[in-house]
């Protein structure tokens, strides 16, 4: 993973001088890395990593420069093409996600529809599941305002997409301007995919199942799992690099997973053995 993202990575001009730093970039993707995946505060990383200010500063540092950003979509490219997909995409699916946050912080509201205080993740994927856009908002935020907002920014950045799948919560019988707005303003047209009536429970329906498995990957990470962010930007820099840790493994080819299997195998042949010797 390292070998993939290195090359990434902003280089350091040695003409604008400067001393020599203490922890290197494999130290600081491993230390934001340990508070993704595990939840913890900053404050409580492992002493065998970086200090939590350093590597609450190098985050924030490369949040507000656009590195994240960077490193995101470069890796989204070469996964799509490993994939045997052309690196830009033409279709997409969008939708959003109401979670809870902790006490205080900015853009904090009440989702009526979810019963749920706190905010939304407005995200716009493509067909492999992978983050496009996101915008981290009030839980008060309606979808389909919300949708104006990335969808703007998907228009802003991708240019190649001319269709996007949603359900029905971003146009209904009371409100369907977002269609016509996205197809007159951006040249984009938004594809409604309804649920029948007539079926009860759960039920994939067709695209929209793609950005649903996204927000089952991003909540697989502790961090993620409630937001914990005073401020929707870093929210929105966390979802990223969740993603990047996600494509970082695909494109290593290891797994997500960890497993007890080789250690078990370990101590069985270690009885075996005990046995053979008394």
């Amino acid at each position: 993973m390292w070998e993939i993202i290195q090359p990434l990575l902003p280089a350091r001009d040695l003409r604008k001088g400067g001393g020599m730093r203490k922890y290197g970039d494999r130290l600081v993707l491993d230390s934001v890395f340990y508070v993704l995946r595990s939840g913890c505060q900053w404050r409580m990383l492992p002493r065998d990593l970086m200090p939590w200010d350093a590597a609450h500063r190098w985050f924030t540092k490369w949040r507000r420069d656009g590195t994240w950003d960077r490193v995101h979509d470069e890796l989204r490219r070469q996964v799509r093409v490993g994939a045997g997909r052309d690196p830009e995409p033409s279709a997409a699916v969008i939708d959003a996600q109401s979670i809870k946050t902790s006490e205080g912080g900015e853009a904090r509201g009440f989702d009526a529809g979810k019963r749920t205080t706190g905010r939304k993740r407005h995200v716009i994927v493509d067909t492999m599941g992978l983050l496009l856009v996101v915008a981290v908002t009030s839980a008060s935020v309606q979808d389909r305002a919300g949708g104006r907002t990335v969808l703007a920014g998907l228009a802003a950045g991708f240019r190649t997409i001319s269709l996007v799948w949603a359900d029905g919560g971003y146009a209904n019988s009371v409100d369907s301007t977002l269609l016509s707005w996205a197809r007159d303003a951006l040249n984009i047209v938004v594809e409604i995919v309804k649920r029948t009536d007539d079926v009860k429970g759960f039920k994939v329906l067709p695209r929209r199942w793609v950005v649903e498995r996204s927000f089952g990957w991003l909540v697989r990470n502790r961090r993620l799992a409630r937001d914990y962010e005073r401020l929707t930007a870093t929210s929105e820099a966390m979802i990223k690099v969740a993603m990047i840790r996600l494509m970082l493994v695909r494109l290593a080819g290891q797994s997500l997973r960890w497993s007890h299997e080789s250690h078990r195998k370990t101590a069985r042949a270690r009885t075996v053995e005990d046995l053979i010797a008394a």
